[in-house]
């Protein structure tokens, strides 16, 4: 049975991506998609329903996002969303000026036709979250308002032509009855079957590779992390044999990792796994790089030149390899590209942004579509270990990103004996499992310390620790001060060439998780 899928368009909305988590949550697929979409894309995915998001433009403005007015006419039912509606009404003749009186933050909304598909059954006034400098003034024929705030118009409808729309946020928790009133859009009017579910997602995806591999050989790269441990997992239910993982020691994984992971991914996963390494080539390729996208492309480059030697090892023995599989996630690709409307860049991932044009082997990325969440629920319904499974997310490449500055071998053995320390901490304190990560960084300052009655000249650690959902946002966790006091204790006491410790309480945005 086809996956049902709603298309989320995006016009550069900061909750585009919670959108579609919420639909997801309904067991419903979502996919978001750039507003600029090309209509015959649009129709290639036969949405069930179309969802058009918030966005900071105004509808009226020359460089407004360029979205084809042609998605109003494919004849699923739409809900627009803040610019969504003021997209709908601009385009189908009624007029958008900025408001009177704008609308930021918590806001109170009184129904005026309970009767209407979206908000049947709901209380009469709803407590909302809105965002807008924007209203509609008039609107297009055939369609009527559904809801209305102190200040502005709330919601619209045109149940003929199967279109709804919102003035406020309904994905936002500040919207409490949000969830129904996207329920009602995904089940009441698309009619979604709600059977989006991790063992039809490893069905569906299982069944999908072994069509597009045939007998052909793949390989996979395996950092010993939750995603690419995921997607290896996925592939070798699909084709068994014909895969080999290949894990590789870049020169910048944790301690004693490169023995570790390939002890763990062979026993208890029963992979194929080739180990190479390759710690000396890839710090080359780093030697005297200060700049953190540099240093993301040449290990993202190295990588596909590592895996394109082994690959070619490999093929004397089976014949050929064609495929290359990357644990590549939702994430990744929206922060990698401005795919996603109007959104900025705002940094590569070596699995995505990194690639060489002339790479050889083609991509096999099954999880792509996936949140980080949504990735260890599909591996708990492939009953892999829990060890695994809770892994706080580790960068592809690996502590280039937290060592600011060059990356030499010295400074790489300092950051890891001192993040050994901040794992062994927050394990020791019972907090892995509740936070999303925790690490060190190397910063590239040095400061007078007094050790034994003895200047000491020496690095500064910085500690990280987040809480998050999905990686798209992240708050500082506020670890207790006696974890901190242990930490710091531990760096500056053992790891000979750090005398100084900072606590990192950035959240993102405006920060990011990574330093670099």
């Amino acid at each position: 049975m086809a996956t049902q899928t709603i298309v989320i368009l995006d016009f550069g909305s900061q909750y585009t991506q919670l959108i579609a988590r919420r639909i997801r949550e309904q067991n419903v697929f979502s996919v978001v998609l750039p507003c600029t979409a090309p209509l015959a894309e649009i129709k290639a995915l036969q949405p069930l329903g179309l969802i058009l998001s918030g966005g900071p433009s105004s509808v009226y403005d020359a460089d407004a996002p360029a979205a084809d007015p042609g998605l109003l006419e494919l004849g699923v039912p739409i809900l627009g969303i803040c610019y969504g509606l003021q997209f709908i009404v601009h385009h189908l003749g009624g007029k958008v000026r900025p408001a009177s009186k704008r609308e930021y933050g918590h806001a109170e909304v009184t129904i005026e036709d309970g009767k209407t598909a979206l908000f049947n059954g709901l209380p009469n006034k709803l407590a909302v979250w809105m965002s807008h400098g924007d209203e509609a003034l008039e609107l297009p024929a055939g369609f009527h308002r559904t809801a209305v705030s102190a200040n502005a118009l709330a919601g619209i409808a045109n149940d003929e032509r199967r279109i709804w729309a919102v003035q406020f946020h309904p994905e936002v928790h500040h919207t409490p009855q949000g969830p129904q009133i996207l329920r009602k859009f995904v089940f009441n009017i698309c009619r979604a079957r709600g059977d989006w579910t991790p063992a039809h997602f490893i069905e569906t995806t299982i069944a999908a590779i072994r069509e597009k591999v045939g007998g052909g050989h793949v390989i996979c790269g395996l950092s010993g992390g939750v995603d690419s441990s995921v997607a290896a997992v996925l592939v070798h239910r699909a084709i068994g044999s014909q895969l080999t993982c290949i894990f590789v020691n870049n020169g910048v994984l944790r301690k004693n990792e490169f023995a570790t992971v390939q002890k763990n991914l062979r026993e208890k996963l029963g992979l194929n796994i080739v180990a190479v390494d390759a710690s000396e080539r890839f710090l080359k390729k780093l030697a005297g790089v200060i700049d953190p996208e540099t240093k993301r492309k040449r290990i993202g480059a190295e990588f596909i030149a590592v895996f394109d030697d082994e690959a070619k090892r490999i093929a004397k023995k089976s014949g050929g390899v064609d495929w290359l599989v990357q644990g590549t996630l939702y994430p990744d690709v929206i922060e990698s590209s401005s795919v996603r409307g109007p959104s900025q860049t705002i940094k590569s991932h070596h699995n995505v942004g990194g690639l060489p044009l002339g790479m050889k082997l083609k991509l096999i990325e099954p999880l792509r579509d996936l949140f980080k969440d949504e990735v260890r629920r599909i591996g708990r319904d492939l009953h892999m270990p829990e060890e695994i499974l809770s892994r706080q997310p580790f960068p592809g490449p690996g502590l280039a990103v937290r060592i600011l500055g060059e990356v030499t071998p010295e400074r790489v053995a300092l950051l890891q004996e001192a993040d050994e320390i901040v794992i062994d901490e927050i394990k020791a304190a019972g907090l892995y499992s509740k936070i999303w990560q925790s690490f060190a960084v190397l910063l590239p300052v040095m400061s007078v310390g007094v050790m034994g009655d003895q200047r000491t000249y020496a690095y500064t650690a910085a500690v990280r620790a987040v809480h998050s959902e999905d990686g798209m946002t992240a708050d500082w966790a506020e670890l207790p001060h006696e974890v901190l006091k242990r930490i710091s204790s531990r760096i500056v006491n053992e790891v000979r060439g750090i005398n100084r410790v900072v606590y990192d309480i950035t959240s993102k945005p405006p920060g990011t998780i990574e330093w670099e």
